[in-house]
């Protein structure tokens, strides 16, 4: 399967005087170091001397042991790996996109804003709110931009809240974010279902009443600034109480925000506008099939209820209507508005990651309204299919509806002292990328799958049988999945300290 079991490092292959190339003997005087000295890097040698066949061979045999979604099924759950169409590539490789040059006057770039405002007119649609922000580069600072909008409207009124509000079932960056926007965080608990709890809770374990919705609605009520609730959660459940819960929370004039995350289970089916969202983010890298990850940089939209529109980072896109005689095309100019003097300011340089969005217009158009809904239901219905096949011989912690995901729990194969990270290790070795481990944290040794509406049947069924055999392997030989991955170039690293003791650079060994 592999070529090699191991491939040293480009540094540890280098000879000195090796090159690559042959340059003519300098004919002018050399250049002096100019370099001020606290430029320049020390206890660092040299770059790597190597021909230029063992450079391109290096990377070619390293480039062998990626894995990517044209490989194969990604099944990282709440990243929705889904295919990245082509026709995204080339429309956004045209040249009137990549020639662009972001500071170029208004009148020069008209179908560039007419691109941005399209596709503003989609998530809006998509969403049911009426205000976008196409600025913010990823999931992480379109979360940051809603809770500043939050903060904005709040401070707006002369009221200093405090408190947001997180269910335990959201997304890990959620707390961040509202730290970092200043806010105290407090959690809300699930009930069994896995969706929120409007209750108090006990804990089973050590007798702890854990304060449920309405409680801390009452007693906090005023000091609650809002609350950033994953839809569905990482559970891969839809919060069903949702237009309650913004009722509840609008009462104290609290706002709600909603982790788009796992929109690809809405699209064309449910506008969280329509059930009391007030501000939330789209990750379109996800949602609309733009390459993320190792594949490329990402984009976080953010819209917002009519109330927040004045807060909204600068400049806001705009569109201007000629009118025209009866029956003629109205001629539209576009702009980008900076006097908004209730503005948050800018989150992003320039206009956000501009070739990801006109890739997620393009997926937007490619499809239509139609075929966005169609996709979401096949990314719903590929997920369920995941999930009665591997239903028994996996664990299901919580046992409510999936939509766009299905979380499992490794307490079938831990009566075998097999734990989730075998299992993934184990996944390697039959050509698949692991699953989401270890999260959502409510749930025990948790394996989060979300196949994506790109997989076919045949695609599901052979990892399903995958996952089937390794459920078999852990009742019959668990110490083969404790020594996984055993046909990777690599075995199995010590993660724990790769994680506490990085080592992030060369250094030469003596």
């Amino acid at each position: 399967m592999f070529l090699r079991q191991r491939e040293p490092l480009s540094f540890d292959r280098s000879v000195p005087g090796k090159r690559g190339m042959d340059l003519p003997k300098l004919d002018v005087p050399a250049a002096k170091d100019t370099r001020p000295a606290h430029l320049k890097r020390s206890g660092f040698d040299a770059l790597p001397e190597l021909s230029e066949v063992e450079v391109i061979r290096h990377f070619t045999r390293l480039s062998k042991w990626n894995y990517g979604v044209d490989d194969g099924m990604y099944p990282l759950g709440s990243c929705t790996m889904k295919h990245n169409p082509r026709l995204n590539e080339k429309v956004a490789g045209l040249r009137g996109f990549t020639d662009s040059h972001p500071m170029a006057p208004d009148a020069f770039v008209q179908g560039n804003l007419g691109m941005l405002f399209t596709l503003q007119e989609w998530l809006k649609e998509i969403t049911g709110l009426p205000g976008v922000t196409l600025q913010p580069s990823a999931g992480a600072a379109g979360e940051l931009t809603g809770v500043m909008l939050i903060r904005a409207y709040h401070l707006s009124k002369g009221a200093k809240r405090r408190v947001i509000l997180i269910p335990d079932s959201g997304h890990g960056t959620n707390p961040a974010t509202a730290a970092m926007a200043g806010y105290e965080v407090v959690e809300l608990p699930s009930m069994p279902d896995g969706t929120i709890s409007f209750d108090d809770v006990t804990d089973p374990v050590n007798g702890k009443v854990r304060k449920g919705l309405k409680t801390l609605v009452s007693e906090l009520g005023s000091e609650i600034a809002g609350a950033m609730i994953t839809n569905p959660n990482t559970i891969g459940v839809f919060e069903y109480r949702f237009k309650e819960i913004s009722d509840l929370l609008h009462s104290v004039d609290a706002l709600v925000y909603m982790d788009g995350a796992n929109m690809n289970a809405l699209v064309g089916v449910a506008r969280p506008g329509d059930f009391g969202v007030d501000v939330m983010h789209l990750n379109l890298h996800k949602t609309m099939s733009t390459p993320h990850g190792g594949g490329g940089p990402g984009a976080g939209p953010v819209c917002c209820a009519e109330k927040l529109i004045p807060f909204l980072p600068v400049p806001v896109i705009l569109r201007d209507t000629e009118k025209v005689g009866e029956g003629e095309v109205p001629r539209h100019t576009y702009r980008m508005e900076w006097n908004r003097p209730q503005s948050i300011g800018k989150v992003h340089s320039f206009y956000g990651n501009f070739g990801i969005l006109v890739r997620a217009l393009t997926y937007c158009l490619s499809h239509g309204g139609d075929g966005l809904k169609t996709a979401t239901l096949r990314a719903i219905v590929n997920a369920n299919y995941i999930r009665t096949r591997l239903k028994g011989s996996y664990a299901l912690h919580i046992d409510s509806p999936s939509l766009h995901e299905v979380v499992f729990s490794d307490t079938n194969q831990a009566k075998h002292d097999v734990h989730t990270l075998d299992i993934a290790k184990r996944l390697i070795d039959h050509g698949y990328h692991p699953p989401t481990i270890y999260f959502p944290l409510i749930v025990p040794g948790a394996l989060m799958i979300e196949p994506t509406e790109s997989e076919d049947k045949g695609e599901l069924d052979a990892f399903c049988d995958t996952m089937l055999q390794i459920a078999k392997e852990a009742e019959e030989n668990p110490d083969l999945l404790h020594q996984a991955p055993v046909l990777a170039p690599l075995r199995r690293m010590d993660e724990t300290t790769a994680a506490r003791k990085p080592i992030l650079r060369w250094t030469k060994q003596l």
